[in-house]
């Protein structure tokens, strides 16, 4: 009977869609994990026991989410089933038998618990947990959902062809190695069956020195060939990591809402594995099959039982070594989830130093990081017992393979069959045979590790990009110039979450100001990030004139807005760099413009550098006025028609505040602003003032007449100055 299906988790928050694969692929149905992962609407805190379920009904499941206590479980008439575990993670109950619980678990594959064991993880203290039933339906049998052929290595053929003239001349000093190397093993064959035998001296200094220069050859040759695999193996790296990069920049903002920082790091150090295999396991398997043939040819001439001895003793080896490759799979899994997860605590551990001290939360930081770290102990301690009981039986077969090849060599001199001289080269043919021998186990080894990293990275680069390929130019719009917003209800996680936004239906006049006022978390922000394309709609929810935001190029709308957005982001770089983002040559004019309009340049004429001190967490420490300053004044520069601002203020002094919204009404003339804000003096000059309210809109009006109206405005107005008269 077949084990039960496992699927290892790729990302820390997995789990749930990792859980709907495992059951499909009970059922002999194969669906991907990232269409999987779209469906259940996972998002950084994972997904919820209902996204499972609408995501299982969506492929063809019938579900049912029930409490049940252990002994209606233990009737395996549910069986198999997602269980909620440990109120943070989802695994499968497959099977009950005999008071042990077996699972299939997500983050460490199949395991086994007691009742006891099982109920502290699953169970309530009323031994009553949570479930979600399965049963299929014809439609789960269509190829609808079918899971589309991955990515193989055939995929990395386009890094490698670009250097064929060098993998030629690579190939060619591994030929001409192997040749040389073909000639020790009858120099020493002549230098005790001759040189020996004979007591000629002479001779056996003549074989010496061509030995030497054998050496010297092969030496020179190694030499060229490393040279020739640096070359390749940078260049390979470079192109490998540089069109991640590239994918990764042309993902829309929400998939990066939906993973870890560890996770993407993680995919990047999968390219180094990738390049590894391509420029080093793979060419030295090559030269190594080489020199598995020859030798294997020449051990033939000798005596052809010597040969199949090695052959057979060489496949139990390979056989013994393949017997660990599915549980070496899994391990690798839990290791890149572990290490994911390490990476994200260790950059909030730097990032987030200041909060952690100012709490006095050293001590428990600490050992988040050692629980970690614990969970990274049992990864690699199981892959060190793996290691070593492989390593254990692979000594134990090429030991008894090399003394069974000595015996017959030795049992072959006394006998008469063969001369002592054979009897050294073929010691010495068996020890050349043996490395490609390694060399191939190491190969599987790193293809399987390659084949792991690829499907990883396969994951992004099959991800559906924020641009299309055709796209319309933006330069002229068609009818007006407006944007409208029609009817828009959005929700970060899902269709079960609280909708942030919902049936806003407004117009935001061309070259004029938009205000958005409301408490904090009635969608004010979000409405601006929609408003950038930072995630899809439906078709003519916002419209650009009279067409639909998304059939414009977003790369060339955002060309056209300047944003200040709360978390702008300051790079490690001068503060000219950071004001003037692109790589172009600087426009004075409106570099001046720029930072006389954000207040900058008394703050900076007294930097010893001016503008080419380097800020950020490279350089001088910055005050959050001084912060959103340059933000503004990288907004500025663009001389854009659309500006976009989120609290673009709320940091600053009062009296830079006035000096700056004074020169902002300048430059705002004959552009279109929409301005997020809580301060009265940032919005009361608004044409349009948007009340929102619970992700409604409640008000729509100018400052003076929402102020007659009495509404909610009227009452942010109220105790906006009550609280400045306090």
């Amino acid at each position: 009977m077949s084990k039960f299906p496992v699927f290892i988790q790729r990302d820390a928050t997995d789990c749930g869609p990792s859980c709907l694969k495992i059951i499909s692929k009970y059922y002999k149905q194969y669906l991907e994990i990232d269409f999987l992962r779209k469906i259940t609407h996972k998002s950084k805190l994972g997904v919820s026991l209902l996204s499972i379920s609408d995501a299982a009904e969506k492929v063809g499941f019938r579900t049912l989410a029930c409490k049940v206590d252990f002994d209606q479980i233990a009737e395996n008439e549910f069986l198999p089933c997602v269980a909620h575990w440990n109120q943070n993670h989802f695994v499968v109950i497959y099977k009950i038998k005999k008071g042990k619980v077996f699972i299939s678990d997500p983050n460490i594959g199949l395991v086994e618990y007691s009742k006891e064991e099982f109920l502290k993880c699953w169970a309530t203290k009323d031994e009553i947990g949570v479930v979600l039933l399965f049963e299929p339906t014809p439609k789960l049998y269509t190829d609808e959902f079918a899971a589309k052929k991955k990515k193989n290595f055939s995929f990395l053929l386009d890094y490698i062809l670009p250097y064929k003239k060098l993998i030629y001349h690579l190939l060619l000093a591994f030929l001409v190695g192997s040749g040389l190397s073909l000639i020790f093993p009858f120099l020493s064959q002549a230098i005790v069956d001759i040189g020996i035998s004979s007591q000629d001296l002479d001779f056996v200094i003549v074989i010496l020195i061509a030995q030497v220069i054998l050496v010297v050859s092969q030496t020179s040759i190694g030499f060229i060939r490393n040279w020739i695999m640096l070359h390749v193996s940078v260049r390979i790296s470079i192109s490998l990591v540089s069109d991640f990069l590239i994918k990764l920049m042309k993902l829309p903002i929400r998939y990066f809402d939906t993973r870890m920082i560890g996770d993407i790091r993680q995919r990047i150090d999968d390219n180094e594995r990738i390049q590894t295999f391509l420029t080093h396991s793979l060419i030295s398997m090559s030269f190594g099959f080489f020199t598995f043939i020859i030798f294997s040819f020449v051990l033939a001439i000798y005596k052809i039982e010597l040969l199949l001895i090695f052959y057979c003793g060489s496949a139990l080896y390979i056989a013994w070594i393949l017997l660990f490759m599915k549980r070496r799979r899994m391990l690798d899994y839990k290791r890149f989830s572990v290490l994911a997860s390490e990476q994200s605590n260790i950059y909030q551990l730097i990032t987030g130093m200041q909060e952690i001290k100012l709490n006095n939360c050293e001590k428990e930081k600490r050992w988040e990081w050692e629980r970690i770290q614990m969970k990274l102990f049992k990864v690699k301690t199981a892959s060190l017992m793996l290691n070593q009981n492989q390593q254990a039986g692979s000594l134990l077969i090429n030991q008894l393979k090399n003394v069974l090849i000595s015996y017959i060599t030795a049992r072959s001199v006394i006998t008469g069959e063969i001369s002592l001289g054979i009897m050294v080269a073929v010691q010495y043919i068996v020890g050349q045979l043996n490395a490609p021998i390694t060399e191939f186990i190491g190969f599987l080894q790193a293809a399987q590790d390659a084949k792991m990293s690829l499907e990883r990275i396969g994951e992004i680069h099959e991800e559906e990009e924020e641009l299309v390929s055709e796209v319309r130019n933006l330069d002229i719009f068609e009818g007006s110039k407006d944007i409208v917003i029609n009817d828009l209800s959005f929700t970060y996680d899902g269709p079960h979450s609280l909708k942030v936004l919902d049936k806003i239906s407004l117009k935001i006049p061309n070259q004029k100001m938009t205000a958005i006022v409301g408490a904090s978390g009635s969608g004010k922000t979000t409405m601006l990030k929609l408003l950038l394309g930072y995630y899809k709609l439906s078709p003519n929810t916002i419209q650009l004139g009279d067409m639909d935001l998304f059939q414009y190029n977003l790369s060339k709308w955002r060309e056209k807005c300047g944003c200040v957005m709360q978390d702008g982001i300051i790079f490690s770089d001068t503060i000219r760099k950071n004001i003037v983002i692109k790589e172009e040559e600087v426009d004075e004019a409106k570099f001046i413009s720029a930072i006389e309009t954000a207040n900058l340049h008394e703050f900076v004429s007294q930097l010893p550098l001016g503008y080419n001190t380097k800020i950020g967490q490279e350089g001088k420490a910055l005050s959050e006025g001084q912060k959103q300053r340059i933000l503004i004044a990288r907004a500025v520069y663009k001389d854009p028609d659309y500006l976009f601002f989120d609290e673009a203020t709320n940091s600053l002094d009062a009296q830079n505040e006035k000096e700056i919204v004074e020169k902002l009404n300048s430059f705002i003339l004959g552009r279109t602003v929409v301005i997020v804000a809580h301060r009265l003096s940032t919005i009361r000059n608004a044409d349009q003032i948007i009340v929102l309210n619970k992700g409604k809109i409640s008000e729509i009006g100018s400052h003076s007449n929402l102020l007659d109206q009495q509404g909610d405005y009227y009452h942010l107005v109220k105790n906006q100055l009550e609280f400045l008269e306090v």
